[in-house]
């Protein structure tokens, strides 16, 4: 088979398994979880992508919320809550969602502070410079291309094999699906591990049933500055979020939070954010 018959053929099926289903292209993100940090994390990330629209989330995080709604259809049926370890023990680090619809001229960010959602749009001005370097990486053929984005040059390989001019986190804009992109300093690398077809795009996901399906819009500048503060105290905005949602004249009384269980907790977090402090936008 020729290497132009069967990149056609690559694009047709893709595009034809599109009508009626999603796209489903798993990440391996591998990342400094610290500035200092010499020992590496990863978690597998994924980004669907249909005809009109992609979205990127953690895999963890799709499986925890699919438990999650099994055990509330459970609870619903039987009138009590199920064993908590039907739950799992998967803890999705990345629990923020992107979303981009096609034509991408920006992409929508949504995030959990404390308890609630936050949602902000952007146009990350992604200027690309492609080269004439070129590499394989897997079964596909790549070329080079760089740009800067959120304090950090980048360097992205991608493929003309696969028609989608998108990528993983807030990456997209050339011409092809970005197989690799990492930062010059490789403190965040993604890397296509494989791809398979999955149902409709879930843009609601199992667990916006039951807390808030509605996300607050703000900024991408207010988002950044309440979830600096929540770091620094997340305590307080747990707080205020359990007071904004109490039925009217009913709160928790301060010994809850006083208790020897929610003040370790609250060390915990502070800890895992003091250390944490590797983001990847700088």
């Amino acid at each position: 088979m020729t290497k132009v018959l069967q990149v056609i053929l690559t694009m047709a099926i893709v595009l034809l398994n599109a009508q009626n289903t999603a796209n489903r292209f798993f990440y391996e993100l591998t990342y400094k979880p610290s500035k200092d940090s010499v020992q590496l994390e990863k978690e597998m990330m994924v980004l669907d992508i249909d005809q009109n629209r992609s979205l990127y989330q953690s895999y963890d995080k799709i499986q925890n919320d699919s438990l999650a709604d099994a055990v509330f259809q459970e609870f619903s049926k039987i009138g009590q809550m199920p064993k908590l370890k039907k739950l799992g023990n998967k803890n999705a680090l990345f629990m923020h969602r992107i979303f981009k619809t096609y034509p991408i001229h920006e992409v929508v960010y949504t995030g959990m502070i404390a308890l609630d959602y936050f949602s902000y749009r952007e146009n990350p001005n992604l200027n690309w410079k492609i080269s004439d370097e070129k590499q394989k990486i897997g079964i596909y053929n790549t070329q080079k291309a760089t740009t800067d984005f959120g304090g950090r040059k980048w360097i992205a390989w991608f493929t003309t094999e696969i028609p989608f001019q998108d990528g993983p986190y807030k990456f997209y804009g050339l011409p092809g699906l970005i197989i690799k992109i990492e930062d010059q300093g490789k403190n965040y690398s993604w890397e296509l591990k494989g791809n398979r077809k999955t149902g409709d795009i879930q843009f609601e996901s199992y667990m916006d049933k039951y807390i808030s399906s509605v996300p607050n819009i703000v900024t991408k500048e207010k988002f950044l500055e309440k979830y600096d503060q929540y770091k620094k105290n997340p305590f307080a905005g747990i707080k205020e979020t359990f007071a904004q949602h109490m039925p009217a004249g009913m709160q928790l009384p301060d010994e809850f939070f006083q208790s020897k269980e929610m003040r370790e907790e609250e060390r915990q977090l502070k800890k895992k954010y003091s250390v944490r402090n590797n983001s990847i936008e700088l």
